[in-house]
């Protein structure tokens, strides 16, 4: 044995002085964190402010306790239901996690080979390496030559070829994307194709660069478009708060002047009247200005994005963070990786034809017998080649492997146990000659695989599609082969021989049976969810370490690349450019080649800049720090663990069409979440004009605080309820993207929210005032409570308005049930509390004194359903003028 390893003792040595070969996972998610971060948000800190205004008032004297002490439970159920979503997401993820073995190698120990865990590794580790073993640590080649697939580290799905250096070579501390693919480094992460060797470990752990990628995405996260919207939309209320008391205070005090005879006579009243006149005029303002804000808000996100959470698994999505959800929606630019994520990841045969130019699909090469047979034989008897006990392919190179999945595994063990085909002398493929042989026995032939100019340089047949020998057309061929190139695509040819094996040359009788074109393809589903993606706004560019030539081509096919201002550059002409050159030009830009990991989240950093929202799709090591930076990161359910830990989101099943599935939810819940605020705001706004304005045409206190509180929480939280959960629309798809610092409350909906707060602030000052409805009630107090259900059952209504921008407000309620079930129950629950005074108990008594509600009877309840009916026609008025 060449290499009898380090013993134990060595090994201990080696941990305590360079450290392990394990990458710390990201601590759990607890209930408490969860709970904390709850009360960061801006709309939870108004809350809490106002309640503690309130309790202070009601402690002097001047408020209810009921009110504060119900915005404080709202509170506390949105901190619970965040907390519970966040840890039940991170649980789903580390389940997904453990469900995974863990990795192992082979090293040499004690003079022994020895299987361990990746995780046990040391500096000075000599590991040995086969194909199919994952690379477990970074080092130097320093025995054998290996093939290996880099594209968890770089992106690039092509083989890249390594020989074995000196055990002295120095193993570089500046990794580039030139040391990925130089002849004789090698990286954790990486996948040996082909070959055998043994690695000399340099660096584990945080030390290595899978390690510093890890470490990397440590860092602070940028706040989602939810948040840096809502606080906004805090900010807005909060100004709209200070300078609406102060106004309210101002017209009060004059109210009480002007009702007084005048300022001199309202001095003469002495200044304890007028102290507790401003006291009175203060309160009433304050408990105004608490209508004004939308407390069922921050429930209405917990609850619908726990929902679909829930939802989006179903989808094959993996939701970590909920609030990645939304965020989805409100992508403008994608950032993708290409191998694995647009394409399948792997090298295929994605098209056969034969020399004359003839395309043959490829489930129709079995309908062309003899060209089928002798494309078998000279796959399966001449390959490095095969599959395993599990059905896996192992051996060979990647393109060995690609032929290997187009002749599939019945074929192949049907070639290898038919006695008419035994293989004599063979030569394996080498760079030099370019091409592999084999002879078969039992036929008497020549079998050939290899690139098409050595078989051109000798062959003057070959074979068309109904298997007839007929004259090579050179001319016909070249083209072919040229356009092939042009997309990308590697061309192999096959031929046989009538003759014997000659070394190292084509036999000069060979006849051209066909020929096959390899490319790592795009995902057909990834094709069509990129149009969508598209349609619906957002740009995809594609980002990656592969060749510009080869970008392009995929590109191309993908439907990124459709007109000549589309451009595609490398990275080196990336890093000529300056952050404000980039900014001019980012539009236009659909492909990035060559690209390092630095380029990725640089990419993400300028467009963040610009105040866009950024999404990064990848599965390698080398997308995770972006994926981190990025807005929303998409990481592959089959890519590393780096880049799950990194993404907001996991797409299990890895096709691009969960991703445009997350994009739809996403838009869902921001159009839900505009739909819940028109819906509240509307109820705010006229509570507040009703409640402020009121006493000046000589109605005292039409919404009592009870009524007040009733629209806060019961309306806030049952509101919600009955709008959070609005089914996913297509046309959603259609709507453009939003900037990450556009406001919630649009000039469109602000119009619709005014326009309908005045007008229940209309309908609430016509049935107060004007006579004709007196006689539908015996007394004021009837209709005092008649009014409260006028103005509720009118928010209600307004509840359909809001369903839909356009005349559809009453379509699709069948996919939300609980709409109409919420609505039903809000009707009942005030029914109930207007009608409690008929109950003969105390309790429904107490109810209904805490309401100042009284019944009333049948002919009241139908002028009042009546009237509220009007908000339906007025917006749809209001949305035929406006559109």
């Amino acid at each position: 044995m060449k290499y009898k390893g380090l013993t134990d003792h060595e090994v201990d040595d080696s941990r305590k002085k360079y450290g392990s070969n394990h990458i710390p996972d990201s601590e759990p998610t607890t209930f408490w964190e969860e709970f904390k971060e709850t009360f960061g948000d801006p709309m939870i800190k108004i809350l809490l402010v106002i309640a503690g205004i309130m309790i202070v008032m009601f402690f002097l004297g001047y408020a209810e306790i009921y009110e504060p002490v119900g915005t404080i439970v709202a509170v506390f159920i949105v901190a619970i239901v965040s907390a519970k979503t966040g840890v039940a997401s991170d649980t789903a993820f580390r389940k997904l996690k453990d469900s995974t073995k863990k990795d192992t190698c082979k090293v040499y120990r004690n003079g022994l080979i020895s299987v361990i865990e990746t995780d046990d590794v040391v500096v000075g580790d000599k590991v040995l390496l086969q194909s199919g073993d994952k690379v477990p640590a970074d080092g130097i080649l320093v025995s054998g030559d290996l093939r290996v697939d880099n594209s968890a580290l770089n992106g690039e799905a092509e083989e890249c070829k390594k020989f074995a250096a000196d055990e002295s070579t120095p193993f570089e501390e500046e990794v580039t994307g030139d040391v990925f693919v130089d002849k004789y480094s090698l990286f954790r992460g990486a996948v040996v194709f082909d070959g055998e060797g043994v690695l000399d470990v340099r660096k584990v752990g945080l030390q290595s660069m899978m390690g510093k990628m890890a470490a990397e995405m440590q860092g602070d996260e940028p706040d989602s478009p939810l948040k840096v919207k809502l606080g906004v939309l805090a900010n807005q209320i909060s100004k709209f708060g200070y300078i609406g008391a102060a106004v309210i205070t101002v017209l009060y005090i004059a109210f009480f002047i002007i009702s007084a005879g005048g300022f001199g006579q309202y001095l003469a009243t002495g200044w304890a009247s007028i102290l507790q006149d401003i006291v009175r005029a203060v309160s009433l303002a304050i408990v105004i200005i608490v209508c004004a804000v939308p407390e069922g808000l921050p429930l209405m996100i917990s609850l619908v994005l726990m929902q679909n959470t829930k939802k989006m698994l179903e989808h094959n999505v993996l939701v970590r963070k909920a609030i990645g959800i939304e965020t989805a929606g409100s992508l403008n630019i994608l950032f993708s990786d290409k191998t694995g994520t647009i394409t399948k990841g792997s090298l295929e045969v994605v098209e056969f034809f034969t020399a004359d130019g003839t395309t043959i699909s490829l489930d129709k090469v079995k309908e062309h017998g003899k060209l089928k047979t002798l494309v078998d034989v000279g796959i399966g008897m001449n390959t490095a080649s095969m599959y395993d006990a599990s059905h896996k392919i192992i051996g060979g190179n990647a393109t060995d492997q690609a032929l290997m999945r187009f002749l599939g595994e019945d074929n192949f063990n049907l070639i290898k146990s038919d006695a008419t085909y035994t293989a004599g002398m063979s030569q394996g493929f080498n760079s030099t000659n370019k091409f592999s042989q084999v002879e078969i026995k039992e036929l008497g032939q020549t079998f050939y695989k290899g690139a098409p100019e050595k078989f051109l340089e000798v062959a003057k047949k070959s074979l068309d599609a109904d298997g007839n020998v007929v004259d090579l057309d050179f001319n016909v061929l070249n083209d072919k082969i040229n356009a092939l190139a042009s997309k990308a695509m590697r061309v192999l040819a096959f031929g046989y021989s009538d003759k014997g094996l000659t070394e190292n040359k084509i036999n000069d009788d060979v006849v051209l049976i066909g020929l096959v074109a390899i490319r790592d393809d795009v995902r057909p589903e990834a094709k069509e969810a990129i149009a969508e993606v598209q349609n619906a706004g957002i740009r995809v560019v594609m980002i990656t370490g592969d060749r510009l030539e080869t970008a392009v081509a995929i590109a191309e096919d993908a439907g990124l690349m459709k007109s000549e201002s589309d451009i595609a550059i490398t990275s080196a002409q990336l890093a000529q450019m300056s952050d404000e050159k980039v900014k001019e030009i980012i539009s236009d830009i659909r492909v990035i080649a060559r690209a390092l990991p630095t380029d990725k989240s640089r990419m993400v950093r300028i467009c963040q800049e610009m105040n866009q929202v950024v999404g990064m799709t990848g599965d390698g090591v080398n997308d995770s720090p972006a994926l981190k930076r990025a807005d929303v990161g998409f990481a592959m359910g089959s890519g590393t663990e780096a880049a799950k830990e990194a993404g907001e989101i996991v797409v299990i099943d890895d096709n691009f069409k969960s991703i445009k599935d997350a994009i739809l939810y996403g838009r869902t819940i921001y159009n839900n979440i505009l739909k819940f605020c028109k819906f509240q705001l509307v109820i705010n706004v006229a509570a507040v004009v009703v409640s402020a304005i009121s006493p000046f045409f000589g109605i005292e206190e039409p919404l009592k605080v009870t009524h007040l509180l009733f629209v806060n929480l019961v309306m806030d939280g049952l509101g919600a309820i009955m709008l959070g959960n609005e089914p996913a629309l297509e046309k959603y798809m259609l709507e453009k993207p939003r900037r990450r610092d556009e406001r919630i409350v649009s000039k469109k909906m602000f119009a619709q929210i005014v326009t309908m707060g005045m007008w229940l602030t209309a309908l609430s000052f016509i049935f107060l005032k004007a006579p004709f409805f007196n006689r539908f009630f015996d007394n004021d107090a009837q209709k005092y409570t008649a009014f409260f259900v006028l103005f509720i059952v009118a928010a209600l209504f307004n509840g359909f308005n809001v369903r839909d921008d356009g005349f559809g407000i009453f379509r699709g309620l069948n996919l939300n049930p609980g709409f109409l079930k919420v609505w039903f129950l809000i009707v009942a629950v005030q029914a109930l509390i207007v009608n409690a005074g008929l109950v003969p108990l105390d309790a429904f008594k107490w109810i209904g004194n805490m309401f100042s509600c009284v019944p009333f009877g049948p002919a009241g309840w139908l002028v009042t359903v009546l009237l509220a009916v009007t908000m339906i026609p007025v917006d749809l008025v209001r949305k035929i003028l406006t559109k």
